[in-house]
């Protein structure tokens, strides 16, 4: 009886170890500690808040960025059809 309990416990620390750091081990820790950080609504909300204020900032960015690289795509089309520069006097 006394064997078959520790037989029992050598499988089963291995087999734990290895479902708690899976993935659906780290979900469900994720989902223990966000029971635990509820708050009041008015917290969720604000966080909400702030949340959509930041999706806006970062499109906003990458609307900027897109510009800015077809800016740049535009200006390196036309240098390239324009030809290569006329060679400069060689000072040496």
């Amino acid at each position: 009886m006394f064997l078959q309990l520790i037989l029992v416990l050598v499988v089963l620390i291995p087999l734990l170890a290895i479902i708690l750091d899976s993935q659906v081990g780290k979900a469900l820790a994720g989902r223990l500690e966000r029971k635990g950080l509820d708050g009041p609504a008015d917290m969720t909300a604000e966080r909400i808040g702030l949340l959509e204020g930041e999706v806006e900032r970062l499109t906003r960015e990458i609307e900027r960025l897109d510009e800015q690289s077809d800016f740049v795509h535009k200006l390196l089309t036309e240098r390239t059809e324009q030809g290569a520069l006329p060679p400069g006097d060689d000072p040496a």
